[in-house]
């Protein structure tokens, strides 16, 4: 069975949204709407098996001054990171955060997405698994306040504040190309999030302008429920002198990571036997010897601008009148002697 939008009763019989909200919260009678058109709606709701959503309740209460972030894994330094940037501007902005983690799994994103509504947050901020389009395009169809960060869909017309995955990646690349480094490992994850393809799409571009070809070997891609144990195994083939492989790039710092203690089992040293970049950074990154080059994300501009996107849509009410915000943000390239020169 199909889900039920509130548009959807309105359409069917011919009544306002207004009407039909008001009578499924129950103020039909202080309205004035007539017990017939109360006993067509309730009736109609429960024959498909209607839930109240969100904007429905909106119209019959006041703001709750919460705001909901969803994302992947908040012990992830990353989303930590952003978290707390949220948090804070959210607070300058007068709101509290409520916080949960999707653990990249889409039922329990759309889990959370409906406890979110349930506890009545006035704006969602949310970093997607990518497999909840239906869920995300509801919430937007229903005038939800809504902003993707990290993640969007692409076929979506939604907020979304983002960063420029591939050319962060295609800066990186010719960075080692210039170094006289022609055989580049690319160590990233089976993934069909968007972010990653663009990192891939980097990657295999500054190879074809410097008239190079993305080959099978150079491209080591695991599966992110078992980096540990496959780089280990996969790292140490792609480092196989056969290969002859004299850079890798890691399409993000929780790979990079493994990646470092993988080579230092291996006895392999950076910068003289392998230039070594990351996607992303860690605090540690720049502590390590040697000190690792990353491809850096505004991380505070990620979650200060996600918050103003937000608040601006809160404050309008009504989305129609409001022009929907994508915010691609540049990386910066910090580099550092992990790749020798």
């Amino acid at each position: 069975m199909r889900k039920m939008h509130l548009k959807d009763i309105a359409k069917e019989l011919n009544v306002s949204k207004t009407a039909v909200s008001l009578v499924l919260n129950n103020k039909g009678d202080e309205n004035k709407i007539s017990k017939e058109t109360q006993d067509r709606i309730i009736s109609y709701a429960k024959k498909w098996n209607y839930v109240p959503n969100q904007l429905a309740r909106g119209l019959s209460r006041g703001k709750s001054d919460t705001i909901g972030l969803i994302i992947p894994n908040i012990s992830d330094t990353f989303y930590a990171r952003i978290a707390g940037y949220v948090e804070t501007k959210a607070m300058e902005s007068g709101y509290t955060v409520v916080f949960s983690s999707s653990n990249e799994d889409p039922k329990k994103e759309s889990e959370l997405i409906q406890a979110m509504l349930n506890r009545q947050v006035d704006g969602l901020i949310i970093s997607s698994t990518q497999k909840n389009r239906d869920e995300i395009s509801r919430l937007l169809n229903d005038g939800f306040p809504l902003v993707l960060i990290d993640r969007h869909y692409p076929d979506l017309d939604t907020n979304y504040v983002i960063v420029d995955n591939f050319g962060g990646v295609n800066i990186a690349t010719k960075h080692l190309l210039n170094l006289g480094r022609k055989r580049i490992g690319f160590v990233t994850i089976k993934s069909d999030l968007e972010a990653m393809k663009q990192r891939m799409r980097g990657f295999a571009s500054a190879l074809e302008d410097a008239g190079l070809k993305m080959e099978k070997w150079m491209v080591l891609e695991l599966d992110q429920k078992t980096v540990a144990s496959e780089m280990r195994t996969k790292l140490a083939e792609l480092m196989a002198k056969d290969k002859g492989v004299d850079a890798l790039l890691f399409s993000t710092h929780y790979l990079a990571k493994e990646g470092l203690r993988t080579l230092k089992h291996l006895k392999v040293k950076v910068p003289e036997d392998v230039a070594f970049i990351s996607f992303s950074e860690t605090s540690d990154f720049d502590l390590v010897d040697p000190p690792i080059t990353t491809v850096t994300q505004p991380v505070q501009r990620i979650g200060e601008l996600a918050v103003d996107v937000l608040v601006a849509d809160m404050v309008a009410g009504d989305l129609t009148k409001t022009k929907v915000q994508r915010s691609i943000l540049d990386t910066s390239f910090k580099v550092r002697k992990s790749c020798g020169k």
